[in-house]
């Protein structure tokens, strides 16, 4: 399920405080895209938490936008389908290894981090970063091969939404928690027994880590450039997953047919969304990108029915449609913050600079009269 990034050459933004990013983990490194690589944006100092603005291309350029980004959460979701299609001869163990490992080689391939300058801090950061992500796809597997994926996907949203609403702390954001809460209860009346309990488990945990991710993924990013935080981070989830996976498949991992899907899985998982995500951010505004991320429960429960045949039913399709909701709405809110931080901060800055031309024209005048005497 798990996509992690893009591969612009520029330097990364840190993810931005105001729209809250939900429903897809590649839109967790959404920010990373480089305000070049954009028709206008406007950055704060790194790490300060300063919105991230894109300005949307008009007309067809915001229609191709949202083909490319739902083709990038497609693409993510089948490639999670087809990663359970390997658990019967990989395990899931086996599967994160194959997944991560790969995903690690082709970003160090592509971005060649730069390993000396930085502090120590910086280290501890990019570990905790690979921490989560190895993390988040280690529990993430392993709650695919108990439960559904739709069911999976939409438990594991909540760690983002949850962390959504805490950091508003605004009364709009809980109603949208209390709705994405209602979701789950359906889900379990329509059979948390059915679901198995571990799975329910393993896919809130790796919720948690989901959101441990996507701040650690801001915090990466304003200390490492372009990709490279992300790279050494993958770096250390494949430290973390190999092992696991080696111990779990053996030598199963290095058969050509193995390898072969495995590959395909990175790259589903990971090259293909990253590529189409950059794409769409150069046409849609952020707040549009977040909204359709927002989506990925459903295109879980889609991709689960056509590739694994995981059937629902109208009480779990109703239940996941709840949580979309709510996670649309919530980005929905954050956005309609920012805009109103951001006009603020622009009627704040107007009327200071109307007041110090007046004060600089007073003074003049002062100037003036002075030299007349």
């Amino acid at each position: 399920m798990t996509s992690t990034g893009h591969s612009p050459s520029e330097p990364s933004a840190p993810a931005p405080a105001s729209t809250p990013v939900l429903a897809s983990h590649s839109a967790a490194v959404s920010a990373s895209a480089s305000p070049s690589a954009a028709d206008s944006a406007s950055v704060g100092p790194a790490g300060s938490g300063s919105p991230v603005h894109l300005r949307a291309a008009p007309g067809r350029g915001s229609l191709a936008g949202v083909a490319l980004m739902l083709a990038g959460t497609l693409s993510v979701q089948f490639g999670s389908a087809v990663a359970a299609l390997l658990f019967p001869r990989a395990g899931a163990l086996g599967t994160v290894a194959l997944r991560v490992t790969l995903a690690a080689v082709l970003l160090l391939i592509v971005t060649r981090p730069r390993l000396r300058g930085y502090a120590r801090a910086d280290w501890a950061v990019v570990g905790g970063f690979g921490v989560a992500l190895g993390g988040m796809n280690l529990l993430f597997y392993q709650a695919i091969d108990r439960i559904p994926l739709g069911p999976a996907v939409t438990l594991e949203v909540l760690g983002p939404l949850l962390l959504s609403t805490l950091a508003s702390r605004r009364a709009a954001n809980l109603l949208w928690a209390g709705l994405a809460l209602a979701g789950v209860y359906l889900l379990g009346r329509g059979g948390f027994d059915q679901l198995n309990v571990s799975g329910v488990a393993f896919a809130l945990g790796a919720g948690a880590m989901w959101a441990a991710y996507i701040l650690l993924n801001a915090r990466a990013g304003a200390r490492f450039p372009r990709l490279d935080g992300l790279a050494l981070a993958m770096s250390v989830a494949a430290l973390i997953s190999l092992p696991l996976g080696l111990g779990a498949a053996g030598g199963r991992l290095l058969e050509p047919a193995v390898l072969g899907l495995g590959l395909a899985i990175a790259v589903m998982s990971s090259g293909v969304p990253y590529t189409l995500e950059l794409l769409a951010l150069r046409r849609l505004p952020a707040a549009t990108f977040a909204v359709l991320t927002s989506l990925a429960p459903a295109v879980a429960a889609a991709a689960g029915y056509l590739v694994l045949g995981q059937g629902l039913s109208l009480v779990q399709c109703l239940a996941i449609a709840l949580v979309v909701a709510a996670s649309a709405g919530a980005v929905q809110a954050g956005t309609a913050r920012a805009g109103r931080a951001r006009a603020g901060r622009a009627r704040t800055g107007r009327a200071r600079a109307g007041r110090a031309r007046m004060g600089r024209a007073r003074a003049g005048r002062a100037a003036a009269r002075a030299e007349e005497h």
